[in-house]
């Protein structure tokens, strides 16, 4: 039995879309754009690799932009060797995809909540997600590579925040 020859209400529909995968595609492409852009640091995988991924998060749903700003940041660490091993860059993309999960959260309430989740996402970006460099360098390292992440994470966030704002009563997010 093929799926065609099953009645409809047996065919199981997929809990992703073709739009939605679409989608993802198109803003993973942007990140790796974005990957190749870095900001000087001693990590070395910090770039604009993560705005498309928090866009994606506010105007398309939170575990699209888990996925992107995840996909995102393993191209960016890919292309410059993963500096902290690809353990830790995992566990970095999965922090960053919490991060765009915190973004989706705030950024959806308003203007003023957008703004507040370009803080609070920033703030969790750098200080929080530097934390998993303590292991590998200690607290040097540590107090070495927050500036570099706290400046990226804004960055990054802001350009999602402004872009999501001029567009986010427009047909392009329907």
């Amino acid at each position: 039995m093929s799926i065609s020859d099953r009645a409809p209400d047996q065919t199981k529909a997929s809990p992703v879309s073709a739009r939605k995968l679409a989608i993802m595609a198109i803003f993973i492409a942007l990140s790796a754009v974005g990957s190749l852009i870095k900001i000087p640091s001693p990590l070395g995988s910090i770039g604009l690799d993560s705005a498309p991924g928090f866009f994606a998060a506010v105007a398309f749903g939170g575990w699209v932009g888990f996925a992107v700003i995840a996909v995102g940041h393993l191209l960016s660490a890919a292309i410059v060797g993963f500096p902290l091993t690809l353990p830790v860059h995992l566990a970095v993309a999965v922090g960053m995809g919490l991060c765009a999960l915190a973004f989706r959260w705030f950024g959806r309430k308003g203007l003023v909540w957008l703004v507040v989740g370009v803080i609070v996402t920033s703030l969790l970006n750098s200080f929080g997600l530097g934390l998993i460099v303590l292991p590998i360098g200690g607290w040097g390292m540590y107090i070495a590579s927050v500036p570099s992440l706290l400046i990226a994470a804004v960055v990054n966030l802001i350009i999602a925040a402004v872009a999501y704002y001029a567009v986010r009563n427009s047909k392009l997010l329907n």
